[in-house]
């Protein structure tokens, strides 16, 4: 589909795109994803519908704006979380072309790689609904909808919204920078752990993590982490602390919500002894779902590092 043409067909015609190739219908949901009575009551409507003044993307792009729905893409949104760190990939994966303002005609474009190349995919802008909330990831603001409609644009290329319920956030990291990938494992890590994860960092690599169980329960620990969960590694820097040295990592939780609990986090009393310029430049005190753990909890908590980049 090409999406010039489409769009400057249906602005020709007065015309607000519908796909035919990923209809709003229970086909593009998948049979399984919801019990059968929930799936008839999905219901499709546009942001147009939806919010007054509805934007693409509201004062740049940030994980932020990303908080998962019913559907269990963790190892997606991790993967897309990272990607908005990244911004010469994000480019990519988001075309500048379209919005809600200039040229609407309900139809939006989003690009991933697949098999050696870049694949366009063209879609609608009806999101599933289920008793008036979004089935899909749903915007922090109210107004904004890039994440959803990536997603929807994803859903696609994968076939349906069922097929992103569950997967590999390894595949993610790949889809959405044509890059290449590398996993460790938490249990057996490396010796020089600590300095893989700063020079990626520093290399502005995409970095996630995920913890060990099964996905579908998603069992949440006393301590704030989540079972059988993605996540995305959003920072890794050492600190003066008391008399040394500390090396602390930033995680966060595609939920929108739900951290870690233990030491170096938003409220632990360890950022009492960190100086208050280092404090005031790291420390984020919100329920946003981002946070602070050392390297040694998280070994404990998580089970797999995953790392990528545009070259090896």
């Amino acid at each position: 589909q090409d999406f010039k043409d489409l769009r400057a067909l249906c602005l020709s015609q007065g015309l607000l795109f519908e796909d035919a190739t990923f209809p709003a219908h229970i086909s593009s949901i998948g049979p399984t994803l919801l019990p059968e009575e929930k799936l008839w009551q999905i219901q499709w409507k546009r942001p147009t519908e939806l919010q007054r003044n509805p934007h693409l993307i509201m004062d740049g792009v940030s994980r932020f704006d990303i908080m998962q729905g019913e559907i269990g893409d963790c190892w997606m949104l991790a993967a897309l979380g990272s990607l908005t760190l990244r911004k010469q990939f994000l480019e990519n994966v988001l075309p500048k072309d379209q919005g809600f303002q200039d040229d609407y005609a309900g139809i939006f474009h989003f690009r991933f790689w697949q098999y050696g190349e870049w694949v366009d995919v063209v879609i609608d802008d009806r999101l599933p609904l289920l008793n008036g909330r979004y089935l899909s990831v749903h915007p922090r603001t109210s107004n904004e909808f890039w994440p959803s409609l990536l997603e929807k644009a994803y859903a696609k290329l994968r076939g349906s919204y069922q097929n992103l319920n569950g997967g590999y956030l390894s595949d993610a990291l790949v889809d959405l920078t044509g890059g290449v990938q590398v996993q460790f494992s938490l249990k057996d890590p490396p010796p020089d752990l600590e300095e893989i994860l700063k020079a990626a960092d520093r290399s502005r690599c995409l970095m996630g993590c995920s913890t060990s169980g099964e996905a579908r329960r998603n069992i949440e620990l006393r301590n704030g982490i989540v079972q059988g969960h993605a996540y995305t590694v959003t920072g890794a820097v050492k600190i003066p602390y008391k008399n040394g040295w500390k090396h602390i990592i930033r995680i966060w939780n595609p939920w929108g919500h739900g951290e870690w609990k233990g030491p170096w986090s938003d409220d632990s009393p360890q950022w009492d002894h960190v100086e208050p310029k280092y404090r005031e430049a790291l420390l984020r005190n919100k329920d946003d779902g981002e946070f602070w753990m050392s390297y040694k909890n998280f070994r404990e908590q998580f089970s797999w590092l995953y790392i990528c980049n545009n070259t090896p």
